[in-house]
């Protein structure tokens, strides 16, 4: 059985990033009879932002957690093993200010875990979560494909730094540019995100 993991992050209910991520996810699955979509809508179930207990409990060894502790880190090990169970990891997020969405930001403060998510060796960091294909589905309000808004650019690159440190590398960007300039650059940017998804699930 193969498990897609659909994670919305966008305030908008109808956004474009939604809208394009849902499609692949469904394309997808439809592709693979026995595929199943888990949907984590970010959105809809906010996470609650990590505490003081969440960010020493992160730190202790697994056999010295208080029971405190361990209670803090619940949230983080379901997300952790329901990340750990897809082989298919479809992100949305739109721009907001620059970079992501702060419940997906709230996210991946959850699931990056030392000893758990990524280890430091004697080499360097070590990313423990591999094998797994990542889609990251992108809207933005103006068009950072230019090389001078690119230096403004912190949602793709943001994702891509933190999802690659925990060991997911493999991954393929779905963008629409320039979504804020009318109703005309919006549908052109939605049509070729689609002609994309519908090329990615063929």
């Amino acid at each position: 059985m193969r498990r897609i993991l659909l994670i919305t992050s966008s305030p908008r209910s109808a956004s474009y990033s939604t809208r394009v991520a849902r499609s692949l996810a469904e394309r997808l699955a439809a592709a693979h009879p026995k595929s199943v979509i888990m949907t984590r809508d970010l959105t809809r179930d906010p996470l609650p932002h990590i505490d003081d207990t969440f960010a020493i409990a992160r730190e202790v060894p697994m056999d010295r957690l208080t029971s405190a502790q361990l209670s803090a880190l619940r949230l983080s090990n379901a997300l952790i093993e329901e990340l750990l169970s897809a082989s298919i990891i479809i992100v949305a997020a739109g721009m907001i200010n620059f970079g992501i969405p702060s419940n997906l930001k709230a996210y991946i403060d959850y699931i990056l875990r030392p000893r758990v998510t990524f280890r430091y060796t004697e080499k360097g960091p070590e990313g423990l979560v591999k094998g797994k294909k990542v889609y990251l589905v992108l809207a933005r309000g103006g068009d950072y494909s230019g090389p001078h808004m690119q230096q403004l650019n912190f949602q793709d690159t943001y994702l891509r730094a933190a999802l690659g440190f925990i060991g997911l590398t493999d991954i393929e960007i779905i963008a629409l540019e320039g979504v804020s300039y009318g109703p005309e650059v919006a549908e052109k940017a939605l049509a070729a995100a689609m002609e994309k998804v519908a090329r990615i699930a063929a």
